[in-house]
């Protein structure tokens, strides 16, 4: 070989191994970069659920025994699940599209609201033996328990809350809305109620002292079901669903502060105050993950679930999400048990 095309060879070979070089090293950083930082998302396990067929709604927890409540509406059945033992231990039959269900652990029952008879039935938690039934007329549906176990709280007809007093375990009152609540959240700050009325696209707010809506505060976007407050950074969040949104509005005035893109179908949301992120459980077979960024929220993550699987609940004392995927075709119905990362 001549001396200059040796020298060219050697060049052209000495190019080649720098490249490789730089290759190698981008490869390395990129799955350090990785590593380092997980998925906020990482699935954990399945539990199944057996013969349920039909539409999904609500979640509920029993905390000190670590057993979360499915109501399984088009299956007209609720299910008692053990999260240790990752199994359902107990099966509620012969309801009537049960929708919303709660747990009060002062005095260990679970209340089942009935989008079908408009019934709310009383389950004492230990043993699941019925203990009584309160009859709200039509479509009892979402159910909230303040923070003291007092009273229980069921949107349910054309537009009510009924309050119901935990102890005696009867309906002492009620609270007139414009048409039938959707999802609604309790602010321990201010003494309000925060409630989604899609039919108007509007948030109620409610003064609970007066037991009676105070503002009205008209929305942009429409099919407003999922809520959640952010009480630290005194915020409502609000998922849309035509067009798909995660709206985020100030605790004291309804001030619009973002309107983000968010996937389609949403059912349920979460405020994670810990690592202050936002969990959007999507019907669209996607959950959505936004980030704090300054006095609003950045996209950081989107996690392919299943279709249809929208129902969710997040435990903040276990860092764990939980998304309910109903059967579909040859596929049973089961729960995903989500752990949050970091």
């Amino acid at each position: 070989m001549k001396p200059a095309a040796e020298a060219s060879m050697k060049s052209i070979l000495a190019l080649a191994v720098g490249l490789l070089m730089a290759s190698g090293i981008a490869t390395a950083f990129s799955a350090s970069a990785s590593q380092a930082s997980p998925p906020p998302l990482q699935l954990e396990s399945k539990i199944p659920l057996g013969a349920v067929r039909g539409r999904i709604d609500h979640f509920a927890i029993d905390l000190p025994r670590q057993r979360v409540f499915l109501a399984e509406l088009g299956n007209n059945s609720v299910s008692a699940i053990d999260l240790k033992e990752a199994k359902v231990i107990h099966r509620l039959s012969g309801l009537k599209e049960p929708q919303g269900v709660a747990y009060v652990s002062a005095t260990d029952t679970l209340y089942v609201a009935n989008g079908g008879d408009g019934s709310v039935r009383l389950f004492s938690g230990d043993g699941f033996v019925e203990g009584g039934r309160i009859d709200l007329g039509d479509d009892a549906d979402n159910i909230r328990v303040d923070g003291t176990d007092q009273q229980v709280l069921v949107g349910y007809g054309n537009g009510g809350l009924a309050v119901i007093d935990a102890q005696k375990k009867q309906k002492i009152g009620s609270i007139a809305l414009k048409a039938h609540p959707e999802s609604f959240q309790l602010s321990a700050s201010t003494g309000r109620i925060f409630v989604n009325v899609p039919k108007t696209r509007e948030i109620a707010v409610i003064d609970r002292a007066a037991g009676r809506q105070i503002a009205s505060w008209p929305m942009s976007a429409g099919g407003n079901f999922p809520m959640a407050l952010n009480e630290a950074a005194q915020e409502v969040l609000v998922a849309f669903r035509n067009p798909a949104r995660l709206g985020v509005f100030g605790l004291a005035d309804g001030k619009t502060t973002a309107m983000l893109e968010l996937c389609g179908d949403a059912d349920d949301v979460f405020a994670d105050a810990k690592r202050h992120r936002v969990y959007v459980s999507c019907g669209a077979g996607f959950i959505d993950v936004f980030e704090a960024d300054g006095s609003s929220y950045r996209h950081s993550a989107r996690m392919p679930t299943l279709e249809g699987a929208r129902t969710a609940l997040f435990i903040p004392e276990l860092d764990r999400l939980l998304v309910a995927a109903r059967a579909t075709g040859s596929a049973s119905a089961t729960i995903w048990v989500l752990r949050v990362e970091p």
